[in-house]
């Protein structure tokens, strides 16, 4: 069976020339899961502590 999504030959060298030239490509640095993490608890324990402070400012026990 003959696929339909073939490019012509220049249209395929356009292509590649784009994918060669890397203009969209950022260096990245490796993904650190547990300083994610910490970010995280950091976020929700000062949310926390903000939501107590203004709970006992306004006088709720």
């Amino acid at each position: 069976m003959k696929q339909h999504n073939q490019l012509y030959p220049e249209d395929q060298a356009r292509v590649d020339e784009y994918l060669r030239t890397g203009f969209n490509s950022v260096e990245r640095k490796p993904f650190r899961p547990w300083i994610m993490m910490a970010m995280w608890i950091a976020v929700v324990a000062s949310f926390s502590g903000l939501s107590l402070l203004i709970a006992r400012l306004a006088g709720v026990q």
